[in-house]
């Protein structure tokens, strides 16, 4: 039975931080414009790490979202580097950018609460 935290999850918590640094002050892909890192999973071999990316630039259309990936991808490479410099690991895993759309589902969900709310009877 897994820990509940588990070396994978200090592990993804770490390269969570040092990330949303990198990318923030180092990538200057235009592409790649305003990202946050919400979650990073890591394998429990440490071979890749599943990073889960939102862009603050508010509602994004599906082709500003692959292109905000496709900068990522393209910066992957160098972000690992640069990682594998600041984490003392032995090795350091392969870093695979996916799009969490968590964020705008959420917003979504407060509309409809606000929307069922504002029909409501007031006593």
């Amino acid at each position: 039975m897994a820990r509940e935290f588990s070396r994978t999850n200090r592990i993804g918590q770490l390269i969570l931080r040092e990330l949303a640094q990198m990318i923030q002050h180092e990538v200057s892909d235009p592409r790649v414009g305003l990202v946050t890192v919400s979650h990073v999973d890591v394998t429990s071999d440490m071979k890749y790490a599943k990073v889960f990316v939102t862009r603050l630039s508010g509602v994004d259309s599906e082709q500003d979202i692959e292109e905000c990936l496709a900068g990522l991808k393209r910066a992957a490479g160098f972000l690992r580097r640069n990682l594998a410099g600041r984490v003392e690991l032995r090795n350091i895993p392969e870093l695979r950018f996916h799009y969490d759309k968590s964020l705008e589902h959420g917003f979504q969900m407060d509309e409809l609460i606000a929307k069922a709310n504002k029909d409501l009877p007031k006593e």
